[in-house]
Parts: C-alpha cells; structure tokens; sequence
C-alpha cells in the first residue's frame, strides 16, 4: 500500500526540477532575444546615422562650389519641428508608464496606449507638415533639381520622413497590442520603438538646424 502512493509522489518531486528548469530556460531565452532586439536596434541606428552623416558631408564639400545659393525655408518646419519633439515627449510618458506592468489589460497599459496614439497622431502632423513645407517651395517654383541647395532639402527631408514612417508602422502595432484585450506585449519591444522615435527627434532636429544654417 505505502510503495503504491509512494510512486506519484515520487513522480511529483521528479517533475518540480523540470518545470524550474524549463522556466529558467525560457527566461534565459526571453533575455537572449532582447539582447539580440536591442543589439539590433542600435546597429541600425549607427547605419542610420552613417547614411545622413555622409549626406552631411556631400552637402559641406557641395557648398563650396560657384553655383550654391540659398533658399527661405518654410516657416511650417518650425511647427513641425516642436510637433515631432512633442511627439517623443508623449512616447517616453507611455514607457514610464508601463515600467511596472507587462499586462495589456491593466490601467497602466490602458493609460499608456493613449499616449502611444497621441504619439502616433503627432507622428502624422510632422509628415502632413513636411508634405505642406513641400508644396511649398514648389508654390514658389522650387523644385529637387531647381538647384543643388533643393536638392539637398529635398532628399534629406524625404529620407528622413521615410523613417518616420517606419517608426509610426511601429507605433500603429504597438497601441494595436495596448489595446487589444487579454493580450501580452514584449517590453523590449517597446523600448526599442521609443529609443528609435527618440532618434527621430534628435536627427530631425540636427536637419533642421543644417538646413537653417547651410541651405
């Protein structure tokens, strides 16, 4: 009688070492995969910020040429510029909002999905505004090949709003997750999209001030 209850119990012990190490392993996993997200983040940032450097650099050697000129920029790229820097403020109060949670459905997450879509709102009015800074130089008969000044705006803008659209693609996934109900999101994640909006900013605000002071 003792040897027949003796087994599960034995079974029981056997089986509790397994499920630790099962979830440690997976814990381990979970950690290697947000290294592996973070490292991945930033090796493309720096190939970001190597592609808009040699952009910087073409612009500086170009500038010393006869047939440089200069243009009046849009007065709209000031408003842009406080809009995007806007939008980066209102990312970070959702991550610090969320640095005590990791379910969707708690108010925290609820709470930071409304700062996600301001977020990505404000997100919109940059690119609606550098859409209408375009149509205005064009108003004014200023074109991507009118002169090498334009050029630059042109391409540097543009590239840099195509980044933009990818961080709002993110951003649209991210309060998809926050929203959705009894659903989990990966804090990594997260934190990778707001170090690379924040990015956004940072560089947007450097163009900004090469293109005031060299175009």
């Amino acid at each position: 009688m003792s040897s027949t209850i003796a087994t599960p119990v034995n079974s029981q012990a056997q089986a509790l070492p397994q499920a630790k190490r099962r979830s440690a392993h997976s814990v381990a996993l979970a950690r290697q995969a947000e290294r592996a997200s973070r490292s991945g983040i930033w090796v493309g940032l720096f190939a970001i910020t190597m592609s808009f450097a040699a952009f910087s650099s073409a612009l500086f050697v170009r500038q010393g040429t006869m047939d440089w000129t200069h243009i009046v920029l849009p007065s709209v790229l000031y408003l842009n510029t406080l809009i995007l820097l806007a939008s980066s403020a209102t990312l970070e109060v959702a991550r610090r909002s969320l640095t005590a949670t990791s379910r969707v459905g708690s108010n925290a997450a609820r709470k930071a999905s409304v700062w996600v879509t301001l977020t990505l709102l404000l997100g919109l009015a940059f690119c609606a505004g550098q859409f209408a800074a375009w149509r205005d130089l064009r108003a004014q008969g200023i074109y991507l090949a009118t002169n090498p000044n334009s050029s630059f705006f042109y391409v540097l803008t543009f590239i840099h709003a195509l980044h933009v659209f990818a961080g709002i693609a993110a951003l649209v996934y991210l309060a998809g997750r926050l929203t959705a109900s009894r659903s989990t999101f990966r804090r990594s994640l997260f934190e990778n999209t707001a170090i690379y909006w924040h990015f956004m900013a940072v560089l947007w605000a450097y163009l900004f001030l090469l293109c005031l002071m060299k175009l």
